[in-house]
């Protein structure tokens, strides 16, 4: 993973409004030249060294890349005061509606926008979109923007899982959940889902929920963490993609990479 100082190097930035919000964009693309668009929304505390690394991998395999800044300073390395001032922040900000249950979250449709404009600049059948912890949910419910071809939730931890009910919630409206299920049923839309088995902040019956609400349509990757798992991952572990270990051949979270990497390639290559 890069270090601070020269996590935004190769990033270019503007601000882009949408839905009554405004955050600053960060983009890259491949040197190339443009590739298929995935829009990257950062966990928290924001868009650290190791979200950057996520983006510049995904640039590296031939994607143009959009990371917004929705929280924390871009660049900032992760520390424990950082990240807990930033969630408690996060948790009462109106956009991410974050113990709200059946929510349709105001910062869903800026993301559904930006994925639209992202599509419309780079061409090709459609879009990316991954979210990880506060945002995870907010990549499925941008597939209500029908640009939106490949979502994928990494550890989506909203609502936050207080209750039995909110466990089991799948951090969407009905009316964004009846969009993307007819979209499953007529267009073979698949949704992806990744957590480590034993994080307590995404609970397996908020998976369960979401494949018995999108059946076919939902591919759940999820990691052993549990007690004496082989490659002793801890019970507290939680950013998939992210991972201190992502960039290690044979270990499950980069193998996970991989699955999403392969997914997005094969559901925005021209059709």
């Amino acid at each position: 993973m890069p270090d601070a100082a020269d996590a935004l190097t190769g990033w270019t930035s503007a601000p882009y409004t949408a839905a009554g919000l405004t955050y600053e964009v960060f983009t890259r693309e491949p040197a190339s030249g443009p590739g298929p668009g995935v829009v990257l929304m950062p966990e928290i505390p924001g868009m650290t060294p190791a979200v950057m690394g996520l983006g510049n991998h995904l640039v590296g395999e031939g994607f143009t890349v959009e990371i917004p800044s929705l929280f924390g300073k871009p660049g900032r390395s992760m520390s424990a005061g950082y990240g807990l001032g930033t969630f408690a922040k996060a948790c009462i900000t109106r956009e991410f509606a974050a113990f709200t249950r059946r929510a349709d979250r105001p910062i869903a449709e800026y993301i559904r926008a930006l994925a639209r404009s992202l599509h419309a600049r780079v061409g090709g059948p459609g879009v990316g979109v991954i979210g990880m912890c506060f945002t995870g949910g907010f990549a499925l419910a941008a597939a209500v923007e029908p640009a939106v071809l490949a979502p994928v939730a990494s550890q989506p931890t909203l609502p936050l899982p207080l209750g039995k009910a909110r466990q089991s919630d799948i951090g969407m409206s009905e009316r964004e959940e009846a969009v993307v299920a007819e979209r499953v049923r007529t267009e073979g839309l698949c949704l992806v889902g990744l957590r480590f088995t034993g994080d307590a902040m995404v609970r397996g019956e908020r998976f369960t929920a979401l494949e018995g609400t999108f059946g076919p349509g939902w591919r759940a990757i999820p990691i052993d963490s549990g007690a004496g798992n082989p490659h002793g991952i801890g019970k507290g572990e939680h950013s998939v993609l992210t991972n201190a270990d992502v960039d290690e051949p044979g270990h499950p979270t980069n193998a996970a990479r991989g699955e999403v990497t392969a997914f997005l390639r094969e559901r925005l290559a021209a059709r």
